[in-house]
C-alpha cells in the first residue's frame, strides 16, 4: 500500500480562476508544465560547474572543517549545550517541525508553538521552511522515480549530498512555492522565516561565539549541524537501500534501525512512505520514535491538536 502526496494541502484548485472548461484546461496545462519544469530542475544532469550553488558548498564545507576542529576545543559545557541544541533543532525543528508538521500537516500547532518549531528548524541549517517542505513533497510524489530530488537509485552520493549543490534561482523558488507549498506560503509566520532565514542562522553562530567562544561555536554550531546533516541525509540515502519493509510500497523505502536512532525516529522510513499523513513513524511496539513522544507531549499541554495519531499496524 502506498499513500503518496500528489497534491499539497490547500492546492486542489491552485490557479483556478474560472469555471469555463477551456480556460480551466489551459490553466491546468500551465500548472502542469510549471510543475514539470520545477521537477526537472532537480535532475542530476543539472549539477554542472556553471550551475553549482557555491554558497551551499562553502557553508557545508565550513561546518565540516569546524566539526573536525571541535575536539581540540572540547569543554563539557559546550558538549552539553550541543546535545540540547541538537535535540531542539533536529528532533523538534526538522523531524517534528519541517517534516511532520509543515510537509505532511499531520498535526496542528498553536501560533507560538508553530513559530518555535519553525525557528528550531531554521537553526538546523537545513534550509528555509518553504524550500524544505516543498522539496519533500516532490520526493513523496516522485519517490524513487525520475524527478525524485534525492533518490539513491540514481547515485548514493547524489541522494546523500550532491543534490544540495545544484543552484536554483529566484524564478525556480517562486514556482516551487506556488506549486507545492501554497498553503504554507500564505502563512505570515512562514513568510517571516523565509525572509529572515539566513540572518537568523548567521546571528545564531555569532551569538554562540560571543557567549561561549570557540568551544561553543565549534561544538554548538559546527559539530551539531554536521551530525544532524548526515542523520537527515541518511534518511534520504540509506533508508532507500537497506533495511526491512512492513508495507509494500511503490518505492524502495526501508526501515533502518540505526538511522532511526540517529534521526529521532525518522529511520522508520517504509512506515512513513506507506502512511505519510500519520504523525507517528514507529508502527511496531519496538520501533522507538522520540519525535512522536514530543508530539504527544505538546498535545498533552494544549500546544498541538488535530494530531493524526493513527497506528496502521493496529488498524
Amino acid at each position: 500500500m502506498s499513500t503518496q502526496l500528489l497534491d499539497p494541502p490547500g492546492n486542489e484548485h491552485a490557479g483556478s480562476l474560472s469555471d469555463d472548461p477551456l480556460q480551466t484546461s489551459e490553466i491546468s496545462k500551465t500548472r502542469s508544465e510549471e510543475r514539470a519544469e520545477v521537477i526537472a530542475d532537480y535532475l542530476p544532469s543539472n549539477l554542472r560547474w556553471n550551475n553549482v550553488d557555491w554558497i551551499v558548498v562553502f557553508w557545508i564545507a565550513a561546518m565540516h572543517v569546524g566539526a573536525i576542529a571541535a575536539p581540540f576545543f572540547f569543554t563539557w559545557q559546550a558538549f552539553g549545550a550541543t546535545l540540547v541544541f541538537h535535540w531542539l533543532t533536529c528532533s523538534i525543528g526538522i523531524c517534528l517541525g519541517y517534516h511532520r508538521f509543515l510537509s505532511h500537516r499531520s498535526l496542528k500547532l498553536v501560533a507560538p508553538a508553530r513559530a518555535f518549531v519553525t525557528l528550531c528548524g531554521v537553526l538546523s541549517g537545513e534550509g528555509s521552511p518553504l524550500t524544505w517542505a516543498a522539496v519533500h513533497r516532490i520526493h513523496h510524489a516522485k519517490s524513487d522515480q525520475e524527478g525524485d530530488p534525492h533518490s539513491p537509485l540514481v547515485n548514493v552520493w547524489w541522494s546523500h549530498l550532491y543534490w544540495l549543490f545544484v543552484y536554483h534561482d529566484k524564478k525556480h523558488n517562486e514556482a516551487l512555492y506556488r506549486q507545492y507549498v501554497p498553503d504554507l506560503a500564505a502563512d505570515p509566520i512562514m513568510q517571516f522565516f523565509e525572509k529572515t532565514y539566513g540572518y537568523i542562522l548567521f546571528a545564531s553562530a555569532i551569538a554562540m561565539y560571543l557567549i561561549g567562544g570557540w568551544p561553543l561555536l565549534l561544538w554548538g554550531c559546527c559539530a551539531r549541524m554536521v551530525f544532524a546533516y548526515h542523520s537527515t541525509w541518511f534518511v534520504n540515502s540509506a533508508t532507500h537501500l537497506w533495511g526491512y519493509r512492513n508495507y509494500e510500497t511503490t518505492d524502495e523505502s526501508r526501515n533502518l534501525w540505526w538511522v532511526a536512532i540517529l534521526s529521532y525516529g525518522e529511520g522508520w522510513h517504509n512506515n512513513h512512505h506507506a502512511h505519510p499523513s500519520t504523525a507517528r513513524a514507529g508502527h511496531k511496539w519496538w520501533e522507538f520514535d522520540p519525535t512522536w513522544l514530543a508530539i504527544k507531549s505538546l498535545r498533552a499541554v494544549g500546544l498541538a491538536y488535530d494530531v493524526n495519531d493513527r497506528n496502521p499496524s493496529r488498524a
